[in-house]
């Protein structure tokens, strides 16, 4: 969600003054009005990686949102979007998407849970919209093929995690995070299906346009975001690639390990 222009606080974006020279990049690349997919990561990104190689340096990938990090770790073939098909199917029940998936991709279906629809939907809309079947765009993020990437973890207790999850949401309000909030819902372009999904913006906004009670807006992004902390840790720890660096309460401890496992110490 760093891609977005305007989205600073409730991303936690680093200030130009405090990347001290380093280089980052895909910060402030669209607007919010734009939707943004795995498919533009990966092409944006991948031309990221080539041109810093090419200057005989190393990337280094920060990432939380797992399929995104995968799809350019492993080189995944994204289909493209057909919202026309889309639009066509987003008013069925789940259960009868999930059945017209197993027609038209049986082993796409297998590889999804019944009941993510956003998955559901996604794979019936490549299939139909593509005549090609979702499955058949690589083996999908259950597969952990050798990669030249090196992959590693920061590992903290739940409390600390759950701890320094709370003081951040705090930290956010007080430097201005309904407030960035608000200057966005009122932009004439309007803010875009996939900035709105960001954590913590999706429940000012229910508070800013739905009149949901801002403490409640507060208590659901702090609770949204501890669960999705839960699943990022359940989704690399799947991985048998990723190396893991624990850390009783400092991550920056994790630091001298892991320079050293990559043989810059």
């Amino acid at each position: 969600m760093q891609v977005y222009k305007g989205m600073d606080i409730g991303t936690a974006k680093l200030p130009a003054a405090e990347r001290r020279g380093v280089p980052h990049h895909l910060l402030d690349v669209v607007l919010p009005g734009e939707d943004w997919d795995v498919a533009r990561f990966v092409a944006e990104a991948g031309a990221v990686v080539e041109s810093i190689e090419a200057r005989g340096h190393r990337p280094l990938l920060v990432g939380g949102t797992g399929l995104y990090v995968h799809a350019l770790v492993d080189g995944f073939d994204v289909p493209g979007r057909f919202p026309q098909v889309g639009a066509l199917l987003e008013g069925a029940p789940t259960d009868a998407l999930y059945r017209r998936l197993g027609e038209v991709d049986p082993a796409g279906a297998a590889r999804i849970e019944p009941g993510n629809r956003r998955r559901v939907l996604r794979a019936l809309e490549v299939s139909l919209g593509s005549g090609r079947p979702f499955s058949s765009y690589g083996p999908g993020v259950g597969a952990f093929p050798a990669t030249p990437w090196s992959l590693a973890g920061v590992w903290l207790p739940r409390g600390v995690v759950g701890a320094r999850l709370a003081r951040r949401l705090e930290a956010m309000v007080s430097a201005g995070f309904v407030e960035e909030v608000r200057a966005l819902a009122v932009r004439p372009e309007g803010i875009s299906r996939t900035a709105r999904q960001a954590l913590g913006y999706r429940e000012i906004l229910a508070h800013l346009e739905g009149g949901l009670p801002l403490a409640d807006a507060l208590d659901l992004a702090l609770r949204r975001t501890r669960q999705f902390a839960r699943r990022q840790r359940m989704w690399w720890r799947r991985d048998p690639r990723v190396q893991w660096f624990g850390a009783a309460e400092n991550p920056l401890d994790v630091f001298p390990a892991l320079l050293g496992n990559w043989g810059y110490a």
